[in-house]
């Protein structure tokens, strides 16, 4: 076996010209020697993929995209010591390599894990990256621990990231959970997450600060562009701001006189430098896996296409590209 089937992605401007994703067929990716070779059985939409593929400079050749995965282990590399053939494995990939949207996909190990048994590879296909992006946010930026008490302000909470973070935060902090959404639908969402409280993005001081009078502790922002000036006055003297976006020009003095701490989050770091910690994404994948089977954890899929090709995945980016989504979409063989 030297080649394979895959989804290419061209640069292009619009999801609805079937330039921008194609079927190919490329070569079966070689081993590195930490590598896992995968079946990629369920893949996921993120906005990531979304903002890689709009980015891409015109090529013949095709852009394999694709972060979250779901498959069973087809191959290992000769230092592999943690996963064996046949495992049935999750992960959120690596923004330097070719990735999820193929027949095969190689990842480091150390950052795949055993996905739950409770789940399908559908469902389970959703969680990778917005887990690792709650988690790292939770508790490597923020640094919160089962005694945490304050609030805790999650932007976009009926999104990937925001569904599991809010999740997480309850089953592992102490924190209260204040959550923004505007549609009924995102609010009957993120109250179903386990949200303490909602409140509308479009009012975000005035509602936040009837919420929390004295401010809040932490604030998540995956939505920074002309926020920073709400954000200056929602959070308490010494919080801490999260965020996973960057707009340009982004102006953070305002922060200045509450000495609040802006932290980024980006949950690709550790394996584009593959930082001497890089297996805690395993090891948090691992335990979120053990929490999604005691049931603690649950998928955040709200639909699925059966059709793991250019057609179905132009489906799940067109749903993504909306704005709309709450929870996640997900493709399928």
């Amino acid at each position: 076996m030297t080649t394979m089937t895959a989804i290419g992605a061209f640069a292009g401007e619009s999801i609805d010209d079937p330039h921008t994703l194609q079927d190919v067929t490329v070569e079966v990716p070689e081993l590195r020697p930490r590598d896992v070779l995968v079946r990629v059985l369920a893949v996921s939409v993120n906005p990531v993929d979304v903002k890689q593929r709009l980015g891409l400079s015109p090529s013949s050749a095709p852009a394999i995209l694709g972060y979250d995965g779901a498959g069973i282990v087809q191959a290992v590399g000769p230092q592999v010591d943690s996963l064996s053939i046949g495992d049935e494995v999750w992960w959120a990939g690596d923004i330097t390599r070719p990735g999820s949207n193929a027949e095969f996909q190689a990842v480091d190990e150390r950052i795949v894990a055993r996905k739950p048994t409770s789940l399908s590879f559908g469902d389970a296909a959703a969680l990778p990256l917005t887990t690792i992006t709650a988690w790292e946010s939770l508790f490597d930026r923020f640094g919160l621990t089962p005694h945490s008490t304050g609030d805790l302000l999650v932007l976009g909470a009926a999104g990937g990231v925001g569904s599991i973070m809010i999740q997480l935060a309850k089953a592992r902090t102490g924190v209260r959970v204040i959550a923004t959404a505007s549609r009924d639908e995102s609010v009957r969402w993120a109250k179903a997450m386990g949200a303490d409280a909602v409140i509308d993005h479009h009012h975000l001081r005035e509602q936040a600060l009837d919420v929390a009078p004295a401010g809040v502790d932490f604030l998540f922002s995956p939505h920074s562009k002309g926020n920073v000036d709400d954000y200056a006055e929602i959070v308490k003297p010494f919080g801490h701001v999260v965020a996973i976006d960057e707009p340009p020009g982004l102006d953070l003095v305002g922060l200045k006189a509450k000495s609040i701490a802006w932290h980024w989050e980006l949950m690709f770091t550790r394996s584009m430098f593959e930082t001497p910690d890089m297996i805690e994404q395993q090891r948090l994948l691992t335990v979120a896996a053990e929490l999604v089977d005691q049931g603690v954890l649950r998928s955040t899929v709200t639909e699925t296409i059966q059709d793991f090709s250019a057609a179905g995945l132009r489906r799940g980016h067109r749903a993504v590209e909306s704005g709309r989504m709450t929870g996640k979409v997900v493709i399928t063989r």
